[in-house]
């Protein structure tokens, strides 16, 4: 992003908005967040170099821009972030100048002043400022001219004549550049106390003058009243529209959202694991009985490694044999052949079983080798595994019945399944409460993130090996209005939801416990660690705040989706088409196109 500059009012923080890196359970949490989330420097510089580039070719600001003076807020309804409280009316005092200068406070009572609305959250606002004022502001104007310029026969701190002044001031405008001066000094020093004092509103972005202050000057006469005009963003107020049948809008959200099919082999496995866990065993009633899988026995065990011609070798350590070992026969339970060894063996008999032990064995010495087994079975069981039945369900937690026992089964079965399409029921979410706010969106804010996404785009075109000199070419001001022009309805619902999903957490006490947000930060650093890269350069107060701003997201969201009636649509995933992605890619292919188009045209121009 490019560095605030006197001609531009720094962009609060709340404006980058994150909306879809939401998808944090059961992820490794550093993969959710922006890239240059470390802010390592090395991986940065290109970025910014670009990005500053970028918006310094597109600032093209009125000349008669003046900046508002603009201080950190007081408060802030959530620590993670710097911008003020999303509340109805915004009630914080971020953007008054704190100390005002005499002159403008003896006179703070007397000035007068009055307001349009104007659309896209923007306000025209009419000051009439006192003669007392316009003096002031002028003899200012003189004072710090006259610490610049030196002038024969006055020493320095001297009081020199107005007239005096003016005269030495020609070759810089003369007269009218400091008339001018005093009129940009007046207008950015009244504007925020007037929006917020007296309309209770917050200035953002750039205020203009309708009629530039050039010329102003020329009828403005110091210690005469003076009427001036300013056009100026405000921060948005939030308006829910009324839902019927909801007391608060934003509870029963509509949508629907696709996500493949519930996975039954996995839920009926999971039930067949825990009804085994509950079987119960009913001895054999004849010795001479055959075992079969399913069954259970106890056996004595003995073991010996197998030789290259498969005969018994060395004896294996006492900890790979033992006596009264209890064996379930069923697949996948012990090492390879131990269970097919004894299907059919009756008590009383001791059988050679071939077994091989598995590759991932901790005692390397056995890993991946064939063993030759002597066991002889004591005694034989028939395994009995209890219905799904209240009884039973009441057996596995008191107050469970058999219906409650497999919604639990099947929430946790298929709560992986559903964290992997997280995003695709947040998505449904931010759609539909996007359409119950009515805000107006003001330009300064969309100009802003096109100008940051505009950026990335021309980083990411240079990643694909593209000349710098050919993306110098891209960035002009109808380039970059195009581009606009296309991202401005994402940009505009997305900055809606990002303002709803903070006044959702406030309206609802919605706040991320501190033992998460320290959890999640050292998980970053000890990925970080991993990845090779220093912890040092990362700036922890901002990580910090964009780690809990990430955190109450996915609370909010898992609040409406609660509260919410979606319909899920059960899709396979092989073949299946997203025909709102194809057309975002297909938008953001024809910006490309258009941008690469001019380029080509401006070199053969060259």
């Amino acid at each position: 992003r490019s560095p605030p500059s006197s001609s531009s009012l720094p962009l609060p923080r709340r404006c980058c908005f994150h909306p879809k890196g939401l998808q944090i359970q059961q992820q490794p949490f550093h993969s959710l967040l922006p890239h240059p989330f470390l802010f390592h420097t090395s991986t940065m510089a290109r970025i910014s170099q670009l990005a500053l580039a970028a918006c310094l070719a597109l600032a093209s600001f009125h000349a008669d821009a003046f900046t508002v003076t603009h201080h950190a807020p007081t408060t802030s309804t959530h620590s993670h972030s710097n911008a003020p409280s999303l509340s109805t009316r915004r009630s914080t005092s971020g953007l008054i100048r704190q100390n005002q200068p005499l002159f403008l406070s003896s006179t703070a009572d007397s000035k007068t002043s009055s307001l349009k609305r104007l659309p896209e959250s923007a306000v025209e606002l009419t000051l009439r400022i006192p003669a007392a004022a316009t003096s002031a502001a002028y003899d200012k104007t003189l004072a710090e001219v006259a610490k610049s310029v030196s002038i024969p026969g006055f020493r320095k701190g001297a009081k020199i004549p107005p007239q005096v002044i003016e005269n030495a001031w020609n070759k810089n405008g003369g007269k009218k550049a400091l008339k001018t001066t005093a009129i940009n000094e007046l207008c950015g020093e009244l504007i925020g106390s007037a929006l917020k004092d007296e309309y209770d509103l917050e200035p953002i972005g750039q205020p203009t003058l309708v009629t530039p202050a050039e010329q102003l000057a020329e009828g403005f006469v110091p210690g005469e009243e003076l009427e001036v005009v300013i056009k100026c963003d405000v921060w948005p107020e939030i308006q829910w529209k009324e839902v019927e049948g909801q007391e608060k809008p934003y509870l029963g959200l509509k949508g629907t959202y696709k996500r493949k099919p519930f996975n039954q082999e996995r839920f009926d496995a999971a039930m067949r694991d825990l009804t085994e866990r509950y079987a119960k065993l009913e001895p054999y009633d004849d010795d001479s009985q055959a075992l079969v899988t399913g069954d259970a026995c106890k056996v004595n065990m003995v073991g010996y490694m197998a030789t290259s011609d498969g005969e018994k070798g060395e004896p294996l350590p006492d900890a790979a044999s033992g006596d009264d070992v209890e064996v379930v026969l069923g697949p996948g339970r012990y090492m390879e052949g131990l269970v097919e060894g004894l299907e059919g063996g009756k008590v009383g008999e001791t059988k050679s079983v071939n077994v091989r032990f598995p590759d991932a064995l901790k005692n390397k010495e056995l890993a991946g080798k064939d063993a030759i087994f002597d066991v002889t079975i004591l005694s034989a069981s028939k395994r009995i595994l209890p219905e799904i039945t209240d009884e039973f369900a009441a057996e596995v937690r008191p107050g469970l019945t058999a219906e409650s026992l497999k919604d639990e089964l099947r929430k946790a079965v298929d709560g992986q399944d559903a964290q992997e399409y997280m995003g695709a029921r947040n998505e449904a979410l931010a759609k539909a409460v996007s359409e119950i706010m009515d805000v107006d969106v003001p330009d300064t804010l969309v100009t802003n993130s096109a100008r940051e996404k505009y950026a990335m785009m021309m980083t990411e075109m240079r990643g694909s090996g593209m000349a710098d000199e050919e993306i110098k070419t891209l960035i002009s001001p109808e380039n970059f209005i195009k581009y606009k022009d296309i991202e401005k309805p994402d940009i505009i619902r997305d900055f809606k939801v990002s303002m709803a999903v903070d006044e959702i957490a406030r309206l609802e006490s919605i706040k991320v416990p501190a033992y998460q947000v320290e959890e999640q930060m050292q998980s970053l650093k000890d990925q970080a660690t991993k990845d090779g890269q220093s912890t040092e350069d990362i700036d922890d107060e901002q990580t910090r705040r964009k780690v809990e701003s990430t955190l109450e997201r996915r609370m909010v969201y898992d609040f409406l989706a609660d509260g919410a009636d979606l319909a899920v649509e059960y899709v396979d995933e092989e073949g299946e088409f997203d025909e709102a992605l194809m057309e975002k890619l297909a938008a953001d292919s024809l910006a490309r196109e258009e941008a690469e188009k001019e380029a080509e045209a401006a070199a053969e121009e060259a």
